[in-house]
């Protein structure tokens, strides 16, 4: 084997081996004991998929629908597995069979490296701005919060763009195969959002290129590499054609699509801009990519035990346990917004960022640069209205997606970067005076607003929003406390800064070799961001079993479970729109997800919502009234949990069961009329039907019968209904919904109504007869089909890629050696 391939394939491999360490050292009490990351929305999710998971392993057969949250929805962005999804083990291959989180770690460090190297960046550089790229805040924080599906996609983000770069740096089949496969490995995380911001990345780094080809008249090289990373992508997108057909489905009904009711004022076909904008940087607020705590970081935070808060519980009687449980957790954030986390850069990276405007080309910077500026001024949403708001109503797809604030991704990514291609830079620099005195000059920035901070910090009020329901004595002490916090790390930064001159001075003037000004500059950066990752995933983020503990079936999931039959739902009073814990055992009207039906929505804001306060004025009074509550009693809601304990459940006769048959129809004219008719009704008597929609069938008077389930799955239902004295309108307890939902009355296929807003409805003629539902979406068996296909395809490029790729640099090599030949 050629010796350089050898020094190239041991220094590849002494990174990778270092990715694996810095996993390690993140995630050591899961790899020495036997406790876990405990996640707040894995352990929602697990508790809306359990069942479905379960199906899956009694039957070996796909639920792709779910009854378990919300009444029922389609289970396509619940974890439903896809058999053509071939890439699925070569993702588990990347992530070194880790799984989530602790594989995201690794492949982010992986995909970054590669990034810089594409970029020109040395080896050794490449490895410490993957870390630190890897365990920047958004990453950090993203995975303590279980967002383990948008950091894969993070992590993912920079194979892409590598794949990118190579393909115009007319590196076709490498380029266009990684792009492929980096794209089709992010889409299948199912984080769309993340993959939006990707493209936006690509977008101005495709019209840098633009103009790069014009100015050089290279059109042509231009040409084929963009067409070449089109049929890339499109190849990519087909290796998860299940996914995104199922999803492109489900979201134009999804609270992501276009509200049909004209009293909601949301017609745009995606979110409502004061939800999508909830979380909005402040102006000020993307200082914390370099000074952490400039706001006082996370909404809460833990204090030290020698803070101003501990003291002032300490004066105001609070004992040592109570004053070590309550600074774990203090509102030390003072921004605008309801909830907050800093999405840190960390200190060198902002220093190296500022390094590279002074170093780097403008055709090396100019595009990170903008990028910079776009994600923080996508970050202000609301705060900059008059751009943003322009931007949700007008950028194709845009207002599909909420927390704006995510966006700071894209001003992370172009930060490191830049800074890592600057610090390449710095080590390949002839040092004269003009360049040493560029290098001081852009130290002194990062250097002066750190020494500025520490100035004029006690100038700021560090009021923050929850202080008024605070008694007057802790807003004090924990004012004082947030001034300490910045104070803190703009001296952190200020001392960082210093370690990064010293080093860099030290290789100017020859005393530190390249090898060991690098070497030092490593470890220090290393240090930088692993302790402040380390601020968040701590030891004690670890422990036994979440899982099990979260889950523990209290004495009131034990009654229901040993006394509901299958399609009795429960509904839990204690926030039950957003927890997912009540899924994990039981049929609930609520549930946790981000894309919910918008019917089912509609219905939760007009109609089950009030009935619960109805209800609970009610109860609370002593009173075990169900009557008048349409929504709930209509919903099968069996069940209703007050609490934990078996007395606390309460049983509702008035739910009217799977199905049931009404001998009249009250027709309406609009969705509007349709709802509100809805949640006035006797659904026991009377069924509300959109007659603009669906054609109304002609019912007898006098009708009436009985529908009972013979056996219900996920994905098939199966009636037995006795209709007596005429034709008759059987109502089923079901959620509707048109894409992949089929009806047979007898075996003769029938077309499914929409009755009250949210049900499935049939009309029967007199009889006895068999019913049955079955979920067979064509997006998904289709789909499938395609997913295999270019998911090979995939594979087949990139393997001929990297032969492709190896055997022109071996080529090269040969050449260099004998050119004669």
């Amino acid at each position: 084997m050629d010796s350089s391939l050898k020094k190239n394939i041991f220094t590849h491999g002494l990174a990778l081996v270092g990715f694996f360490i810095v996993t390690v050292l993140m995630f050591y009490p899961q790899f020495f004991s036997d406790k876990s990351l405990s996640q707040h929305d894995i352990l929602q999710g697990k508790g809306g998929n359990h069942q479905m998971i379960e199906y899956r392993e009694q039957t070996g057969e796909e639920a792709l629908w779910m009854n378990s949250q919300f009444s029922g929805m389609p289970a396509y962005l619940n974890g439903v597995q896809y058999s053509g999804d071939i890439l699925n083990y070569v993702y588990k291959s990347f992530t070194l069979g880790l799984g989530h989180p602790r594989g995201i770690i690794f492949v982010s460090c992986v995909s970054f490296y590669i990034l810089l190297l594409v970029f020109g960046v040395r080896p050794w550089i490449a490895f410490i701005g993957a870390i630190t790229f890897t365990l920047n805040g958004f990453n950090v924080i993203g995975i303590l919060a279980g967002h383990n599906a948008k950091i894969a996609a993070v992590a993912l983000m920079p194979l892409i763009v590598a794949g990118s770069h190579l393909a115009f740096k007319k590196k076709w089949l490498i380029g266009f195969s990684l792009a492929a496969l980096g794209l089709a490995l992010q889409l299948r995380t199912g984080h769309f959002q993340i993959t939006y911001y990707t493209m936006l990345i690509l977008v101005v780094y495709g019209i840098h290129q633009l103009i790069q080809a014009v100015k050089g008249n290279n059109i042509k090289p231009f040409a084929a590499a963009a067409i070449g990373l089109i049929v890339a992508a499109v190849i990519g997108i087909g290796t998860n054609a299940g996914k995104l057909w199922t999803t492109y489905e489900y979201s134009k009904v999804s609270i992501r699509g276009k509200s049909e009711l004209k009293a909601t004022g949301n017609q745009s076909g995606g979110l409502d801009r004061d939800y999508a904008f909830e979380f909005s940087n402040g102006i000020m607020e993307p200082l914390f990519l370099f000074i952490p705590n400039v706001f006082g970081g996370a909404s809460n935070q833990e204090l030290s035990k020698t803070s101003a808060t501990a003291e002032a519980l300490k004066k105001a009687g609070y004992g040592p346990a109570q004053i070590r449980d309550q600074i774990k957790s203090m509102p030390t954030y003072w921004g605008d917004q309801r909830l907050s986390a800093p999405y840190y850069a960390g200190t060198f990276v902002v220093v190296l960022f500022v390094i590279g405007l002074f170093v780097l080309s403008r055709q090396h910077k100019i595009w990170l640069v903008i990028l910079v500026t776009l994600g923080i001024l996508l970050s202000w949403g609301s705060n900059f209205s008059s751009v943003n708001d322009l931007l949700f109503d007008y950028l194709p797809m845009y207002n599909k997606f909420r927390s704006v604030t995510f966006a700071i991704i894209i001003s992370l990514f172009a930060l490191n970067l830049i800074a890592f291609q600057a610090m390449e830079k710095l080590f390949t620099l002839e040092w004269n005076k003009e360049q040493v005195n560029k290098i001081l000059r852009a130290l002194a920035i990062p250097a002066g607003f750190a020494l500025l901070l520490i100035l004029i910090a006690g100038m700021f009020s560090y009021k923050g929003s929850i202080d008024d329901r605070l008694p007057e004595w802790l807003v004090s002490a924990i004012r004082d406390d947030r001034a300490s916090l910045l104070r803190k790390d703009a001296f952190r930064a200020l001392f960082f800064i210093s370690v990064f001159s010293a080093l860099v001075w030290a290789h100017v003037k020859n005393k530190l070799s390249a090898n060991l000004a690098v070497a030092a500059l490593l470890l220090v950066l290393f240090v930088d961001v692993f302790l402040l990752s380390k601020r968040f995933i701590k030891a004690e983020a670890f422990v036994k079993s979440p899982v099990e503990s979260y889950f523990k079936p209290t004495e009131a999931d034990k009654y229901i479970s040993e006394n509901s039959r299958s399609g009795d739902r429960v509904l839990n009073l204690q926030n039950p729109f957003n927890e997912a814990r009540t899924s994990y055992y039981h049929e609930s009207l609520g549930g946790y997800h981000g894309a919910k039906i918008r019917r089912y929505q509609d219905l939760i804001e007009r109609g089950i919502s009030p009935e619960m306060s109805r209800m609970l004025q009610k109860l609370q009074k002593g009173k075990r009234d169900f009557t008048g509550l349409p929504a709930i009693n209509m919903l099968n809601t069996r069940f209703i949990m007050a609490g934990n304990k078996r007395e606390t459940v309460l049983e509702n006769p008035q739910a009217l069961g799977n199905a049931w048959v009404v001998s009249n129809i009250i027709p309406a004219e609009s969705p509007d009329e349709e709802l509100q008719k809805t949640t006035t009704i006797n659904p026991m008597l009377s069924a509300v039907v959109d007659a603009s929609k669906f054609e109304l069938p002609e019912l007898s008077a006098s009708s009436m019968g009985t529908v009972e389930v013979l056996s219900r799955k996920p994905n098939e239902i199966t009636y037995k209904a006795s209709i007596t004295g005429g034709d008759a309108l059987a109502v089923f307890s079901e959620i509707y919904y048109n894409n992949g939902w089929t009806a047979f009355i007898d075996g003769k296929e029938e077309d499914i109504l929409r009755a009250n807003y949210v049900l499935r409805a049939l009309p029967l003629a007199e009889g006895n007869h068999e019913i049955k539902f079955t979920f067979t979406p064509k997006s998904y068996f289709v789909g499938n089909t395609i997913m295999l296909i270019c998911g090979i395809l995939v594979l087949v490029m990139f393997v001929g890629g990297v032969a492709n790729s190896i055997s022109k640099s071996a080529l090269s090599k040969t050449n260099q050696e004998n050119p004669t030949l």
